[in-house]
C-alpha cells in the first residue's frame, strides 16, 4: 500500500501550517517590526518668537528666554528628538522671518485666525486664551460704555487689537497701536490712553509683576494659540509638534509648564535703580558690547565705502559721478528701518538664501553710514583750494597721484571731526536694528522691561550708558580737532 501523501493534500497541509503560525505569532511579529523613522530626529529647527509677551515669551535674569511657549517648544523638541534654535525677533518680524524662510516656524502666542491660515499652516491649538480689558487701579472705568470718547491701547497683530477694532464703533472709542505689552501699559500709566485690551494671561502676569493695572471685564472671545510654519512647508515639523504636544498633555508635563507661569505670585525683586543695575548689569553689558561691535565694524567698512564713492562723486568721469550719486541718493533717501527690513527679509526671500541678523545689521549700517561718509569725503575734497590740484597737475603729476599726495592729506584734516560725528550717529542707529532681533543695548532694555515693567528706571539707566559713551567720543573728537588745528 502506497502511503505517500498526494501533492494536492501536501500543499493544503503546508498552507494550514502557515496560517496557524501566522495566527499564533502575528502579534509578536507585528511588535518586532521596526518603528517608522522619525523624519525630524536629530535635526535643528530655527524657531522665531516674540520677545515681550510674558508669560509666553520673556527673558529671565540669567538671560535665558523662558515662558510657556519657550518651555513648551523645548519640551516637545526633547520628546521628538530634534533641537531648536530660538530667535527672539518680535512678533511682526517673527512672522516675516518665517515667510522669508529665515525661520522654520513661529511660536509667539499666535492666535489662529482664517486670515493667518491662508498664509501659515497651524498645529493643533496648544492654549485657549481670551481678551480682557484692564485700566489703572484707581480708574473709575468699569465697562465698555465708559470708553466713549476715550483712547485705548492695543498691540500690533493681537487678538486684543482685533477685538478692540470690532467694538470701537459701537462704544465710541479710538485705538492706538504699540509693538509690545510693556509699551501699552506705559501708555495707560501716563494717562494718554484709559485702557488696554490684551490676552488675559498676559494681563494677569503683568498685574502680578506690578504694572499698576486691574482687569474690569470678563474674558471675551476665547481664541486658540497655535504653532505655525509657512504655508506648505515643514510638514514634518508641524506633525512632530502635534505628536509631542499630545505626549506632554498625557504625561502631565503640559500642565506643569502652565502652572509655572500662570497664577504664580510676583517675585520679590528690588526694582530701584541700584537694584536693577545689580540684577541686570550682565544683560546690559552684553547689549552694550554688541552695540560697540556693530558700530566699530560698520564704521570701518563705511570708511572704505565712503572713500570709494566720495572719490567717485568728484571724479572727472561722468559715469563714476553717476554711480556715486546714485549710491548716496538711495541710502540717504530711504529710512534706515526700511533698509534693515529689506536687507534682512526682502533680499534673502527674493534670492532664496538665509542671512544672520548680525550680518544683515552690519550690511545695513555700513551701507547707510558709507553714504554719509561719501558726502564727508566729497565735502573735504571740495574744501581744498582748486589751485592745489592745478599746481600739482602743472608739474606733470598725474590726477590720482595729485589726489593722493596733495589734496587728500589736506582734506582729511577737515574730515576727521565729521568722521567722529558719524561714528556717534551710527552708534545711536544700532538701536534701530532691534527690529530684526539683534539684542543690542536698546533691545536689551526692552527685553528687561517686558519682564519687570520698570520702564522709567530702565530707560534712565540705558540713557546714561549711551550718554557716557557718546560724551567720551565727543571729547575724543574735540581733542583731535584741537591737535589738527595747532
Amino acid at each position: 500500500m502506497n502511503s505517500t501523501i498526494p501533492p494536492v493534500r501536501r500543499l493544503s497541509l503546508v498552507a494550514a501550517l502557515v496560517a496557524l503560525l501566522a495566527l499564533v505569532l502575528g502579534p509578536a511579529a507585528a511588535q518586532a517590526q521596526p518603528a517608522p523613522p522619525n523624519p525630524v530626529e536629530g535635526r535643528t529647527f530655527t524657531i522665531a518668537t516674540d520677545i515681550t509677551f510674558a508669560p509666553f515669551e520673556l527673558q529671565d535674569a540669567s538671560g535665558e528666554f523662558v515662558g510657556i511657549d519657550m518651555d513648551l517648544i523645548r519640551a516637545i523638541a526633547e520628546d521628538q528628538g530634534f533641537s531648536v534654535d530660538i530667535r527672539p525677533l518680535g512678533f511682526d518680524a517673527a512672522l516675516q522671518a518665517v515667510q522669508a524662510g529665515q525661520a522654520d516656524g513661529v511660536i509667539a502666542g499666535m492666535t489662529i485666525t482664517p486670515a493667518r491660515e491662508a498664509v501659515f499652516d497651524f498645529s493643533e491649538p496648544y492654549f485657549e486664551s481670551g481678551v480682557q480689558m484692564a485700566v489703572l487701579e484707581n480708574s473709575s472705568i468699569t465697562s465698555y460704555e465708559d470708553l466713549a470718547g476715550q483712547q485705548v491701547a492695543v498691540k500690533n497683530g493681537t487678538e486684543g487689537a482685533d477685538f478692540a477694532e470690532s467694538i470701537k464703533g459701537q462704544y465710541g472709542f479710538t485705538t492706538r497701536y504699540f509693538a509690545d505689552s510693556a509699551s501699552m501699559y506705559d501708555e495707560v500709566r501716563t494717562g494718554n490712553s484709559v485702557a488696554v485690551f490684551d490676552d488675559y494671561p498676559v494681563l494677569q502676569y503683568g498685574i502680578t509683576q506690578g504694572n499698576g493695572l486691574k482687569t474690569v471685564t470678563e474674558k471675551e472671545a476665547p481664541s486658540n494659540y497655535g504653532f505655525a510654519v509657512n504655508k506648505g512647508a515643514n510638514a514634518d515639523l508641524l506633525a512632530a509638534f502635534d505628536t509631542g504636544l499630545a505626549n506632554l498633555r498625557s504625561s502631565g508635563q503640559y500642565d506643569e509648564i502652565l502652572n509655572t507661569y500662570i497664577g504664580a505670585g510676583a517675585e520679590e525683586t528690588d526694582n530701584s535703580i541700584p537694584g536693577l543695575i545689580k540684577s541686570e548689569y550682565r544683560e546690559l553689558l552684553k547689549g552694550l558690547w554688541l552695540t560697540v561691535v556693530l558700530t566699530v565694524i560698520s564704521i570701518v567698512i563705511a570708511l572704505i565705502l565712503g572713500a570709494i564713492f566720495g572719490l567717485f562723486r568728484v571724479s572727472t568721469k561722468a559715469w563714476l559721478r553717476a554711480i556715486g550719486a546714485t549710491y548716496v541718493a538711495i541710502f540717504r533717501g530711504t529710512p534706515l528701518l526700511v533698509q534693515a527690513f529689506f536687507i534682512y527679509f526682502g533680499i534673502p526671500a527674493a534670492l532664496g538664501f538665509t542671512m544672520t541678523a548680525f550680518t544683515a545689521g552690519i550690511i545695513t549700517l555700513s551701507l547707510n553710514a558709507g553714504a554719509y561718509m561719501a558726502e564727508i569725503v566729497r565735502g573735504g575734497i571740495l574744501s581744498v583750494d582748486k589751485g592745489q590740484m592745478e599746481a600739482s597737475r602743472s608739474l606733470g603729476i598725474s590726477y590720482l597721484t595729485s589726489m593722493r599726495k596733495v589734496v587728500m592729506p589736506q582734506a582729511i584734516r577737515t574730515m576727521i571731526p565729521s568722521y567722529i560725528n558719524q561714528f556717534v550717529i551710527t552708534l545711536k542707529d544700532t538701536s534701530i536694528l532691534s527690529v530684526i532681533g539683534l539684542a543690542e543695548l536698546t533691545q536689551s532694555g526692552r527685553i528687561i522691561i517686558a519682564r519687570n515693567f520698570q520702564s522709567f528706571n530702565m530707560w534712565l539707566i540705558i540713557a546714561v550708558m549711551y550718554f557716557v559713551i557718546i560724551m567720551a567720543l565727543t571729547m575724543l573728537s574735540n581733542r583731535l580737532e584741537k591737535r589738527i588745528n595747532k
